[in-house]
């Protein structure tokens, strides 16, 4: 299972890489792998400014539809609009091209709060 040591996680799964106050979001290999084939991602909060824990969009799976939360609270200003036509990026590069959403960061110390790579194949080895 591939979790790259650069990035910080969530226990929802989401993978976060932060770049100076611009912050980008998707779900992590462990994610797509339990979800199966992803044939929707819904984000419409593009321009909204999200609460950290609140959800900020989904994906839909063949089996299921899951919630996705907000890491850090942020105003969305990115949304990766590749995946409106090809959603199953996230299956094939979920923490290169199946990125999901771009933040500005509004609070830095909220950052203290994720989980590095050891501590989150922790979590998901039990």
């Amino acid at each position: 299972m591939n979790i790259p040591s650069e990035l910080k996680y969530t226990k929802d799964h989401e993978w976060i890489k932060i770049e100076g106050d611009t912050v980008t979001i998707g779900i992590t290999d462990f994610a797509q792998g339990e979800l199966g084939d992803i044939v929707y991602v819904d984000v419409d909060t593009l321009d909204d400014t999200i609460e950290r824990e609140d959800v900020f969009g989904s994906v839909e799976a063949v089996k299921t539809v899951s919630d996705l939360f907000m890491p850090l609270t942020g105003e969305v200003i990115a949304f990766n609009e590749g995946l409106e036509d090809e959603p199953e990026v996230v299956n094939k590069d979920p923490y290169g091209e199946g990125w999901i959403i771009k933040i500005a960061l509004s609070d830095t110390s909220q950052l203290d709060d994720l989980l590095d790579a050891e501590a989150y194949k922790n979590l998901i080895q039990g």
